[in-house]
């Protein structure tokens, strides 16, 4: 009986152990939880940003977010189409990811309208407290944080180099978006410095290829004039037909980052795409683990890159000054 007594003690001993040893089993078997990262893109798919977003990706991995695993990444690219970036922004706020992360101005305004709670951040965006994205740089506020691609005190630097780059010039059509905030300042800023410069600026609005077209093509009949062409989506949209005529008319042209330099553009003077997704993927990796946008504050460039394609100066006939050269971070031939 005693026997009984000891191996029923001992059976009862042994089942609580193990109803306290399965639960930890089963948790330490369960897959981790996998995370939603939304990506829209403004423009078209370009080679630059598809370098940027593989660079986003790199670095969430070395941050312990891989894909498959624990992180699954959509992407969706609007092509500079005000609707599709609306229903885009619709539908992803829609799949209530853990973090949306948007390249260009024209997505935010629809993603701040869609949601006011999913964490966002942003690269490629030029004035984001005068566009009423963000409260401040140092303290965004609401659910939107990123990085600039430039203060607006760049612009004047894009005239300056025009100038001198091609001295002969005395007026400058700007290429810009009227419909963002960001459109209205650039251009404000190379108003301010063009007579300091001796150089008349006027606009010339991208809202589609004809305008554009239309607004080139009467700017070239009059002698001694260049282009400048400002940050935003329809910039890339409108890429290939703004190289095209500046090169069809003989116009020396400056452009707001490399990719365009790359592509057959003469002079670009801007932030670096890869850096900017990279520093996006930094900010991600801390919102997953629990910061919030609000906190981290709005970052700029810390450095600018200028580069300089030689063949597109020699068919514009244009002599690059040696001192411009060797201040260019690069040098296409």
């Amino acid at each position: 009986m005693q026997f009984d007594q000891l191996k029923r003690r001992e059976f009862i001993t042994l089942l609580g152990g193990a109803a306290t040893a399965w639960p930890l089993a089963v948790r330490a078997q369960q897959p981790e939880r996998t995370r939603r990262i939304s990506v829209l893109m403004s423009s078209n798919v370009e080679p630059d940003l598809q370098t940027g977003l593989a660079a986003f990706v790199q670095v969430l991995e070395q941050l312990g977010w891989a894909e498959g695993r624990n992180v699954r990444i959509e992407t969706r690219w609007a092509g500079g189409d005000a609707r599709q970036i609306r229903a885009y922004a619709a539908d992803l706020a829609a799949l209530a990811p853990d973090v949306i992360l948007v390249n260009g101005v024209a997505a935010m305004g629809p993603l701040l309208e869609a949601t006011h709670t999913i964490p966002i951040v942003f690269c490629g965006v030029a004035d984001p407290v005068g566009a009423g994205l963000v409260d401040s740089l140092a303290r965004p506020g609401g659910n939107a944080t990123g990085f600039l691609i430039f203060e607006y005190s760049l612009s004047g630097k894009w005239l300056e180099l025009l100038k001198e780059i091609a001295p002969g010039v005395t007026r400058a059509a700007i290429l810009r978006d009227a419909n963002i905030s960001a459109g209205i300042g650039q251009f404000a800023v190379m108003q301010a410095v063009a007579p300091g410069l001796g150089v008349d600026v006027s606009a010339i609005n991208m809202r589609d290829a004809a305008e554009i077209e239309r607004g080139v093509t009467a700017f070239a009949r009059s002698p001694n004039g260049g282009l400048i062409l400002t940050g935003s989506a329809l910039a890339l949209v409108h890429r290939d037909l703004i190289i095209a005529l500046a090169a069809r008319y003989k116009l020396p042209a400056v452009y707001h980052r490399r990719y365009f330099v790359n592509v057959g553009g003469l002079i670009s003077y801007g932030y670096n795409v890869v850096d900017h997704f990279r520093g996006a993927a930094g900010y991600v990796d801390r919102i997953l683990k629990g910061e919030k946008p609000a906190d981290l504050p709005v970052q700029a460039p810390t450095k600018y890159e200028l580069v300089v394609n030689l063949k597109t100066a020699k068919a514009l006939g244009i002599d690059v000054p040696p001192s411009l050269l060797a201040r260019a971070d690069d040098v296409i031939e």
